[in-house]
């Protein structure tokens, strides 16, 4: 088991009766979501994609890869929410250790667009890409979502004029449907390659697809281990029993603390390559849960920065928070503090001490205070912070919310909420059929 869930410092907080019945309930969800009884079952195809995906699509994928790294120093990923966190949490949690792969032999660098409107950010990209070769990653099911359409067409204009329009088609890669959208028969016609999202694979579900392993294996990481550690944590997880199932452990305390008031879940971590890695989770968790004016409000903070900002609301202000805890057991670096003749800084009682062995003892020290404050905390431990080690994290969070959704009777696949916006963004923009909307609309303004 390659995920560890500690509740010795959230337990206290349960009310005992209340934790058995959010245990029973996780665990029905369970059953539902491996024999896809559940609302929205045709949604939960991400449940068995670990073991599903052909050996025939990786290699594949290690082929696309292949050609970008023979002929791009960047990769240009166009997406937003779920079409682009999971690549870039990939990317950013396997940093050190890519970082020691790139000394050796240079990998293109991934960049990210589509992920705003903002006129400076897409400007800046611009301005990055001069001198450089690069390719386009377009990932998107239907294609017509604002932000990535709007930047993959200033994009694609760029590459049409810097390398014509035959070879800017070869350095052109669709993640899309396969039967619906305009995206998927656009990239068609086109000629763009094109790799597929299975239909019954959500955005923020999706990291272990092309949408996820496209980027991930341009870079450097190794897919083939990120899906092993994904297919183990597949079946690991599949057990139904308490004691050896750490995402219903950690379904089962999220909901209890959930009914208890504790409304804000908060995920910490004490390394800064994690800090993508919680962004991913924030949208699995807030999209999955945040309906019908409930579920759990997920947000992050990265020790020990934040203790120097947010520190202090956590350990007194309203006390309607928990913190879940990611620890990586064993750091790919260490430095140790060097020994300084005249102690002007009082620090020598630290020289010789390492990094790892100060950030761990921090992270006891936080542990203990916020836990005399009143805020109960979850414990996740991961071993490192390697290929197989995020492939398992990531399945782990997605069955647990799965789990979590599920038990608090949400249906945890859909996101009606957000079309809301996109409905108002089209008609104040203009777009044909909302002119109703647009007027009502412009009323308000």
């Amino acid at each position: 088991m390659s995920v560890a869930v500690t509740l010795k410092n959230a337990e206290p907080f349960f009310p005992k009766t209340v934790y058995g019945q959010m245990i029973k309930k996780a665990i029905k969800a369970h059953r539902m979501l491996f024999s896809k009884t559940g609302p929205n079952a045709e949604c939960a195809g991400w449940v068995t994609l670990p073991e599903e995906i052909s050996d025939e699509e990786v290699l594949k994928l290690e082929a696309a890869a292949n050609e970008i790294r023979g002929s791009s120093d960047a990769l240009v990923v166009i997406g937003i929410g779920g079409s682009y966190l999971g690549a870039r949490a990939a990317v950013e949690f396997l940093k050190p250790s890519l970082e020691k792969q790139n000394s050796r032999e240079k990998m293109p660098e991934i960049l990210f667009a589509g992920n705003n409107l903002s006129s400076d950010y897409i400007s800046g990209l611009i301005e990055h890409l001069k001198g450089m070769d690069f390719s386009l990653n377009v990932v998107s099911k239907s294609g017509t979502t604002t932000e990535p359409a709007v930047s993959f067409r200033i994009l694609k204009k760029l590459l049409t004029e810097k390398y014509g329009e035959e070879e800017a088609v070869r350095r052109i890669y669709v993640t899309t449907d396969e039967n619906e959208g305009l995206l998927t028969k656009y990239a068609e016609k086109a000629g763009y390659r094109r790799f597929f999202i299975p239909a019954s694979v959500g955005g923020r579900y999706s990291v272990l697809s092309p949408v996820g392993l496209l980027p991930m294996a341009a870079c450097g990481i190794d897919i083939r281990a990120v899906l092993k550690g994904a297919k183990d944590a597949l079946s690991d997880l599949r057990e139904e029993n308490l004691e050896s199932n750490p995402a219903i452990r950690y379904a089962g305390a999220r909901g209890t603390l959930y009914h208890c008031g504790k409304t804000i879940e908060i995920f910490s971590s004490f390394e800064q390559h994690m800090s993508f890695l919680a962004e991913w989770w924030k949208q699995l968790f807030a999209e999955s849960e945040g309906k019908e004016y409930g579920g759990v409000f997920p947000t992050s903070v990265t020790y020990t920065t934040d203790l120097h900002s947010l520190g202090q609301f956590i350990q007194e202000g309203k006390r309607s928070i928990f913190e879940t805890i990611v620890e990586i057991a064993s750091p790919e670096n260490d430095i140790s503090v060097p020994f300084e003749k005249d102690d002007f800084d009082g620090l020598n009682y630290l020289s010789g001490q390492t990094l790892k062995s100060i950030n761990l003892r921090a992270m006891h020290a936080v542990t203990i205070a916020h836990f005399d404050g009143g805020v109960p905390i979850i414990g996740i431990s991961v071993p490192r912070a390697d290929e197989y080690s995020f492939g398992y994290l990531v399945y782990f969070f997605e069955l647990a919310c799965g789990i979590s959704g599920y038990s608090l009777g949400i249906d945890p696949f859909n996101q009606p909420g957000v079309e809301d916006y996109k409905k108002n963004m089209f008609a104040l923009l203009g777009k044909s059929g909302y002119e109703d909307r647009a007027k009502e609309l412009k009323g308000r303004l």
